[in-house]
């Protein structure tokens, strides 16, 4: 026979290597997938409520190491029973039937009563592909490599949850992984999560989430980055906060851009830090814009969408003298995302800041890094010449 392999990439999933086998002999032939890629970090379970006729036809990737159950029916396709498959939710159903149909004949002559109730069993089955009524499809795999298609993507579908779990050592044991003795650290357990938690929309006020991940810049410190979805307005936004104390001393950092490719460097900028570009003469005071981590040519979209959307330039209140000033302005900001050269400028008092250094660890000679004492005024901004944190608690015990 003649066995075909295509390494193809499905749409919101991961790379596939799909096998078929067919011989010209008998008409024999045969399919099966095997994941491309590693296994991942975490286990993922997929449970859809099964509504539709529509439903039958989502695509599934089944591993060889996944499990399929319906729990309606108490039946379940145990891992390791089948190679690994390329189909649909109909199609799986109708392959357990063939499995079970398989032995019948041979049942029906030594034991009838086995027989008679698989075939019940198969007829239930059977029904499940009309739909009446409705039931639930788990499809779960330790390895992570498993999917169920969400034909609304990149939005949410409501009527599939997926869930990634920590591996137990049983299962780790069944993919032939080492199996880590140590119990888990629940610091690195958070840093490993993405947190979710309910909240409102800014914009239309209907109920959205957030989503919040702790990450781990390269030669800098952890930072904690938020985002909020809405599915009502499809309105985005996302934040970054510090994930330590401020520094004992504030942070200036210059880069003289010089070629376009300095665009593409990560810039994480604090809610306490202030941007300047002299050439353009533009400073941008703290708090403007909030905390991003992005890239240089993020913040600088960014900034020219905050100018776009000014106020005094828009309607009755903008003035010809003013308006062109700001459309130079946005020219020149525009050029310096191109090709002119320009310093970038990022100053934050509370150390907090970060520009990639693309020689890491070696110097950037086109980026400098100053540590400095921040000033009276800098320390009140930021409410540290108020605060007291050694000593107070025998102060409050007397004054009590």
């Amino acid at each position: 026979g003649v066995t075909r392999l295509l390494l193809t990439r499905i749409p919101f999933f991961k790379e596939i290597i799909v096998s078929s086998f067919s011989c010209d002999s008998c008409s024999w032939s045969n399919t099966e997938i095997q994941s491309a890629g590693r296994i991942q970090e975490q286990g993922v379970r997929y449970t859809l409520a099964v509504t539709s006729r529509q439903d039958m036809n989502r695509e599934v990737v089944k591993t060889d190491c996944a499990s399929a159950r319906i729990p309606e029916l108490d039946f379940e396709i145990p891992a390791f029973s089948q190679k690994g498959v390329l189909t649909t939710i109909e199609g799986i159903i109708d392959r357990a039937v063939a499995g079970l149909e398989q032995d019948q004949p041979a049942r029906r002559a030594t034991d009838k009563e086995v027989a008679r109730k698989i075939d019940e069993f198969i007829g239930k089955l059977r029904q499940l592909k009309e739909v009446n009524p409705p039931f639930t499809f788990v499809l779960d795999d330790p390895s992570g490599n498993s999917f169920v298609e969400n034909p609304q993507a990149p939005q949410r579908d409501e009527a599939l949850v997926v869930t990634h779990y920590r591996r137990s050592p049983q299962q780790c044991a069944l993919l032939g992984l080492e199996v880590d003795a140590r119990p888990p650290d629940a610091a690195e357990d958070l840093r490993d999560e993405v947190l979710q938690f309910n909240t409102n929309c800014p914009e239309c006020n209907a109920p959205a989430s957030t989503n919040m991940k702790v990450v781990q810049i390269p030669h800098f410190k952890e930072v904690i980055i938020m985002a909020t979805n809405c599915d009502s307005c499809g309105h985005r936004t996302n934040e970054v906060k510090s994930g330590g104390a401020i520094e004992a001393r504030g942070t200036r950092i210059t880069l003289r851009i010089t070629d376009p490719s300095d665009m593409t460097r990560d810039i994480l900028k604090s809610e306490t830090c202030s941007v300047e570009i002299p050439e353009l003469e533009f400073e941008l005071g703290m708090g403007a814009l909030g905390g991003k981590f992005t890239t240089l040519e993020g913040l600088l979209k960014d900034i020219r969408e905050l100018v776009e959307k000014n106020p005094f330039t828009l309607g009755d209140s903008s003035t010809p003298s003013r308006t062109g000033k700001l459309q130079e302005f946005i020219g020149k900001l525009q050029d310096v995302k191109g090709k002119a050269q320009a310093h970038f400028i990022m100053d934050d008092p509370a150390g907090n800041s970060y520009l990639q250094n693309v020689y890491a660890p070696e110097e950037d000679p086109e980026l400098s890094v100053q540590r400095y004492e921040r000033t009276f005024e800098q320390n009140e901004e930021l409410g540290l010449n108020d605060m007291k944190t050694e000593g107070y608690e025998p102060e409050a015990a007397s004054g009590r």
